[in-house]
Formats: structure tokens, C-alpha cells, sequence
């Protein structure tokens, strides 16, 4: 055993030096130029993360000192330096019309083909060594181009990789960029025409229905491209109709009643939701057997439920709606081999292996917005934070992270003094505001208040990490919130489109009505575990990557043995009445 260790501590020693040699040779300086966050995933290890990163692991643990401490933890924080780097010498000339060329840190193959003017398929045929992907540092051959010649890639556009035998008009269809327009930004593509595999410029807002990933406009998953063949699968769903209290004698009351927002009316809405859900899934093959109880918004009910039902070949339950009534069905013996999936509430359920929390809890959607709150907020910007004395904690956590901010608090009455906000706002400069709270009061004061500063001299723009129903009150202005460009995360974006329109005519022919916030949600997230089941027979699908519906999305990632998390959410910004996406 001592000889191992010895060893273990020799290779530590070369290993490190062996790091100190290739960070002198890449890099031009000691201190970082910035920072990256990046969230330790299971079985990540210090050596890993040095050579992801093109650093070394004492760089690593001078930023991170907690690491040392007790040690590398999933889901830890990390902050990542990155140290500018010396400029790559002049490419070695290879033959005519080629060179040599090293690959630096965070370079795609996408990437090289923009710059250098060919395709992907181009690229790879030169070099058949980076089908499977590149290495920072390798060796690899490119045309031969002018500094001139190369394309910069631009931060305010986005970019898009041919598909085979794509047209003009199929590309106007998917992103909304008419083929004048492609030319206009793209302007070889007058003697070149469209290529499988040539890499477009494209308006950043210019997105359709694609995601992004590092600047690449790529296909969302669509599940039901590849579903399984003749699937018959078998739901349950616990809701709290409590049709037992429902005077149906009186027709009064019963309107009156159903009329209300209260739990039993959001329970059919939600109802009506999941059965657009099975019938859109009938339209794909998938025949589903809906099995739905009143729970009565009771335990006892919910437990004297569960003990008279065969679960034998249920796939999954859906609710209790309310946490407390989850979490008790949950700990039922009887449920415990079945899939039960939290659907409607943010406040996170307690956690179990066959658990899977549908919507992205509220401290997932806070430490996203910090996280974008980082890429977005400098000393080159006037910081205003406004909190109110329950989030007094938090205030000072970002008071910490940005020491150069002012802070303004709440007075007694529940507002905040125009004259010292007025004072703090600097027309030269951009001012970032960062709003804590869930006092509507406060809100619609702190709105009215910075929207009225807002000037074609003086830029106001509003942010907050916790958006909570207040914002949808009608005493806050939605011109308001789209003149300070409101930005916010959220588990859900009511995105207007074709899908969308479809949706609402088809339910308002079926059940009379407009569909509400809870019919949708009941909608994607039902939709959503079909088409999973019918895919591959099972709700957690590792390599699915991230899935799209109408209002939400959803990624789910284990949290062993803690059942499952929904990781997915939105960024989004209002601008004017819209509430628009800002892609990640």
C-alpha cells in the first residue's frame, strides 16, 4: 500500500509539471481574463475538469478553495479561470492551397468551416481524423485563406448547418429568412448556392422552432419521429375534483363554483388538458387507458384509493396536484415501483427514486438567472439592487457578488423613495436593476417608478431571479415591463405560434372553452410521458436530451437515489407586449 501511495505522489508531481509546461506554453500570463461557472456533474474529477478546460488543477483550487477543503461534490459551483492566450504562430505552410493548423480551446467544427469558407463535409474529408469530434491542440489541415478572407463569427447573429437537399424555401419556412435576405448575409452563396453541410449566417431573432447550442441552431428532439409500433400503454392521474362537495341540484352554486379559480376547477382544467394529451397521442398510435381518481384534496381518500386499485402494468401516475398530497401518496407501498410525476407546482416534492419533479423548482430558476445576471453585469455599468426585507438575505448575496452596486431599500410603507432612485440612475451609463421581491405593492411602485426614468438619455433595464405570479396582476403595467425589458427565468414560456393557435382552436371545438395555464401544462407534460414510453418503453432517457411542447420543456436528470429533476427552463425578456426567448 506505501508503495502505491509513493507512486500515486510521484505522478501527482509529474502530472503538475507536466501542466505548469503546457499552461507556459499557451498562455501569455498568470492572471485570468475572466471567469466561467460550471456545475460539477457526477463522477467529474479536478483532472478531468484541468484537461476540459486546458488548464491545471492548482489553478482550479486557487479560485475554488472550497474544493480542497472537502473535496470535488456533484453539483458544486465552480469557477473556472480562463487566461488569455498567446497568439497562435502563422499556420505552416502544407501544399498549395493548404495549411496547417492547431486547434484552440472551445473550437467546433462548425466553427472552422464558417471561418475558413467550407463545409463540414469539406472539412472532415481533409481530415478524417475529427469525424468524431476535435482536440484542443490537435493538428489539422485548412485551406489556405487571407487574414481577410476569414470570417469572423458575430455575437449579434446566429448560424445554421444545411441539411441535405435543402432549399431556400425550406429554410424561409423553418427560420423565417426569406432567401434575398440569406444572400444579403451570406453573399457567397450567389456563386456557390446552397451546400449540405455550409454554415449560414442568420438573424439572432431569427430562431423558429430550433434550439441553440453554443451559437449552432440545431433540431429539437421530436419523439414522435421514432415511436415504438402499436403501444398501448396504461396512466393514472390523482385530482382533486372533489366532486362530493358539488351541489349538483343547485345550478347556481354549481356554476358559481366551477366559475371560481380554486383547486377543483384547476383540476378539470387540468383534466381536459390530459385528455388532448391521449388524444393526440391515439393520432400517433399510442392507445392509452386513462385511469383518473378524485382525491378530494384528501389523504385519507388517496390512500384508501391507492389500496383498492390494481397498479399491474400502469406506467406512470400523475399528481396529486398539491405537494402535500403528492408527497403523502409517495410514501404509499403500493406506488412506490411506478414512475410518479410531480406536475403542477414549482415547491419542490420530497424526493424518492420513483419521483420526477415536472417543473423546474424556483432555486433551479434563481441560480440560472445568476448565472445570466454574471455573463450580462461589469464595473462598466451602473447596479441598482432593490429588495424587500425577505429577501434582504439574497440582496446581500448579490451586494457580495457585485461590490460596485448601489442598494436601495424598502421604506415602511411599502415603497421606495423616487428622489434616491432618481439620484442613483446615470444617464451615461447602462443601469442594471435587480429586483427582489414578491410584494405586489412594491412591485407595481418599483415598475411605475423606474419606467418613468426611462428616457431616450437614460437606459433603464430590469431583471429579477425569483418571478412570481405578482408580475401577472393587472396592476403591472406589460407595456411597463417591456419598456424596462424585463428579464427573468421561468419553467414555462407562452409562446404565440402555429402549435400553439392549433392547440387553442382544437380544444375550444372539443370542450367549448379556451384553454388555461393548467390545461396546457397538463397537455405538454402528459404528451410528454407518452411519447417517452412509446419511444423507448421508460421515462428516463439519458441521451434524449431536452424535449419541446407547447408552454414547457423538460430534461430530466437523476439525482440517484433521488428520483428525477426537470432541469429545463426559459430565459425570457419582455420587449414592447412581447415576452421573447432569449437563447441560451
Amino acid at each position: 500500500m506505501g508503495i502505491i501511495v509513493d507512486i500515486t505522489l510521484y505522478m501527482r508531481a509529474f502530472l503538475f509539471f507536466m501542466a505548469v509546461f503546457l499552461m507556459t506554453n499557451l498562455y501569455g500570463q498568470e492572471s485570468p481574463e475572466r471567469f466561467i461557472t460550471h456545475k460539477v456533474k457526477k463522477k467529474e474529477t479536478l483532472y478531468g475538469l484541468a484537461r476540459t478546460y486546458n488548464i491545471n488543477v492548482d489553478q482550479i483550487l486557487e479560485f475554488n478553495p472550497l474544493v480542497e477543503k472537502i473535496g470535488l461534490k456533484k453539483k458544486m459551483q465552480l469557477k473556472i479561470p480562463v487566461y488569455p492566450i498567446v497568439e497562435v504562430p502563422k499556420a505552416v505552410a502544407l501544399k498549395e492551397g493548404l495549411e496547417k493548423y492547431l486547434v484552440q480551446p472551445k473550437e467546433t467544427k462548425w466553427r472552422l468551416a464558417y471561418r475558413y469558407g467550407v463545409t463540414i463535409q469539406e472539412l472532415e474529408a481533409l481530415n478524417p481524423q475529427i469525424v468524431e469530434g476535435l482536440k484542443i491542440g490537435q493538428e489539422i489541415v485548412i485551406p489556405t485563406r487571407l487574414a481577410s478572407e476569414t470570417k469572423a463569427l458575430e455575437e449579434e447573429f446566429n448560424y445554421y448547418k444545411v441539411k441535405p437537399k435543402e432549399g431556400f424555401y425550406r429554410i424561409e419556412k423553418k427560420l423565417g429568412v426569406s432567401q434575398s435576405d440569406l444572400i444579403i448575409l451570406n453573399p457567397s452563396l450567389t456563386t456557390t448556392g446552397l451546400q449540405q453541410g455550409m454554415i449560414l449566417k442568420i438573424p439572432l431573432q431569427k430562431t423558429g422552432d430550433l434550439k441553440v447550442e453554443d451559437d449552432l441552431l440545431i433540431e429539437k428532439v421530436r419523439l414522435e419521429d421514432s415511436l415504438l409500433t402499436n403501444t398501448y400503454l396504461q396512466i393514472a392521474a390523482f385530482l382533486p375534483f372533489k366532486t362530493a362537495a358539488i351541489e349538483f341540484d343547485s345550478i347556481e352554486k354549481t356554476n358559481k363554483l366551477l366559475k371560481e379559480r380554486n383547486i377543483h376547477t384547476i383540476a378539470l382544467d387540468f383534466y381536459m388538458g390530459m385528455e388532448m394529451a391521449v388524444a393526440k397521442a391515439d393520432s400517433l398510435g399510442i392507445t392509452t387507458k386513462l385511469t383518473v381518481f378524485d382525491s378530494q384534496n384528501d389523504k385519507g381518500v388517496i390512500k384508501s384509493e391507492a389500496a383498492n386499485h390494481q397498479w399491474e402494468g400502469t406506467s406512470a401516475i400523475i399528481g396529486p396536484l398539491v405537494p402535500a398530497n403528492f408527497d403523502a401518496a409517495a410514501e404509499l407501498e403500493e406506488l412506490q415501483s411506478i414512475p410518479m410525476i410531480a406536475p403542477l407546482s414549482s415547491r419542490a416534492v420530497k424526493k424518492r427514486s420513483n419521483v420526477f419533479q415536472s417543473v423546474s423548482v424556483l432555486a433551479k430558476m434563481r441560480a440560472e438567472m445568476m448565472n445570466y445576471l454574471e455573463k450580462v453585469i461589469d464595473t462598466t455599468q451602473n447596479v441598482m439592487i432593490i429588495a424587500d426585507s425577505l429577501n434582504a438575505d439574497f440582496a446581500t448575496r448579490l451586494q457580495n457578488k457585485y461590490p460596485f452596486a448601489s442598494r436601495v431599500y424598502q421604506e415602511p410603507g411599502g415603497f421606495v423613495i423616487p428622489d434616491l432612485v432618481d439620484s442613483l440612475l446615470i444617464d451615461s451609463l447602462p443601469n442594471k436593476v435587480i429586483f427582489e421581491s414578491q410584494d405586489l405593492n412594491l412591485a407595481a411602485n418599483v415598475i411605475s417608478l423606474l419606467n418613468s426614468q426611462v428616457s431616450k438619455d437614460r437606459d433603464v433595464q430590469l431583471f429579477t431571479t425569483m418571478r412570481t405570479p405578482i408580475y401577472e396582476n393587472a396592476n403591472i403595467s406589460r407595456k411597463h415591463l417591456g419598456n424596462l425589458k424585463f428579464t427573468y427565468t421561468s419553467g414555462s414560456h407562452p409562446k404565440e405560434n402555429i402549435a400553439r393557435a392549433q392547440f387553442k382552436e382544437a380544444f375550444q371545438r372539443r370542450f367549448g372553452d379556451y384553454p388555461s395555464k393548467e390545461a396546457f401544462r397538463a397537455y405538454d407534460v402528459t404528451l410528454d410521458i407518452l411519447l417517452r414510453f412509446a419511444y423507448q418503453n421508460t421515462l428516463f432517457i439519458p441521451s434524449l436530451g431536452e424535449t419541446d411542447y407547447i408552454e414547457n420543456r423538460f430534461l430530466y436528470e437523476e439525482d440517484s437515489p433521488n428520483g428525477f429533476q426537470n432541469t429545463a427552463f426559459y430565459l425570457l425578456q419582455h420587449e414592447d407586449y412581447q415576452i421573447n426567448e432569449i437563447k441560451k
